[in-house]
């Protein structure tokens, strides 16, 4: 594991981000054993390691293998899982499963974190794991984020937000540390690119998959497919959206988009902005 994840390194103390970095530390310290809900995402690896640099074997990494979750970010989990020697474990979730899950409405978050987070409190309780972490940071408080109430019934702990770290901070921490996933583009699940009220299937979860594999491919970092029937509608990081309507890659876009099995490509001139579809709510953030 990279040095600067080791406990209590000295340098970690000489400003603030170290010292927020060094309350976590202590915190998890306190916790004694921990299970992390970890997707391999920014935070929850940046989390999983801290945690593993603290408490070593009494930390365990689990990642939920569900169908609303990439097979890119399958890989990645795995590849830091093993690079930083994490206690790590799949299990399988079936959200698809639960008809009101699959009737995503705005509450469909809440859902997926019911089922996620009761299966890795009841996997803790057979562990003996004392509490349940998820990566949840301090900038997550302004988004209407309906899991954190399944959070927050189950006693699921979001340490990151109990110190006061933002996303930009754990970015830099998880660069001074060595994490590969530092400079990673935000990830959510399949599932928050179809719009509420529409239906969540497995067709359309592997349709958006194929078709974000397809941008992936063209070099495309910041991307998603938001799922409108036959329309795929794309948001694009804004510094990559000049590339997108250049004639030659517009064509070859819009034939990986339809072999995917989309009819019609639309661009979002708006580009890529977190929860864009949650921009049809009037609701106080959760």
């Amino acid at each position: 594991m990279n040095g600067a994840l080791h406990s209590g390194a000295p340098e970690a103390a000489r400003d603030p981000l170290g010292e927020k970095e060094q309350r976590l530390r202590a915190q998890l310290r306190g916790l004694g054993s921990v299970l992390v809900a970890y997707s391999g995402g920014v935070d929850s690896a940046y989390l999983a390691c801290v945690a593993t640099a603290e408490l070593g074997s009494r930390v365990l990494c689990v990642t939920a293998d569900s169908a609303s979750y990439p097979q890119r970010h399958r890989e990645i989990a795995t590849r830091v899982a093993r690079e930083f020697r994490l206690n790590h474990e799949f299990i399988k979730t079936s959200e698809l499963a639960n008809p009101d899950y699959r009737a995503n409405l705005p509450d469909r978050c809440y859902h997926c974190k019911r089922e996620l987070f009761g299966r890795l409190t009841a996997l803790a309780r057979d562990r003996g794991v004392k509490a349940v972490l998820d990566g949840n940071n301090a900038d997550d408080r302004g988004d209407y984020r309906p899991g954190r109430t399944a959070a927050r019934e189950l006693g699921v702990r979001s340490p990151l937000d109990e110190v006061d770290l933002s996303k930009e901070e754990i970015r830099e921490l998880s660069r001074r540390a060595g994490l590969p996933t530092w400079d990673l583009p935000a990830s959510a699940c399949l599932s928050s690119r179809i719009p509420y009220h529409s239906e969540v299937t497995d067709e359309k979860l592997r349709l958006i998959e194929r078709a974000e594999d397809a941008l992936h491919a063209l070099g495309f970092r910041v991307c998603r497919v938001r799922h409108h029937g036959d329309l795929a509608r794309l948001e694009l990081g804004r510094e990559e959206m000049a590339r997108a309507v250049d004639p030659e890659v517009a064509a070859v876009i819009v034939r990986g988009l339809k072999g995917a099995g989309y009819r019609y490509v639309s661009l979002d001139l708006q580009g890529y902005r977190t929860g864009s579809l949650n921009e049809v709510l009037r609701l106080r953030p959760i």
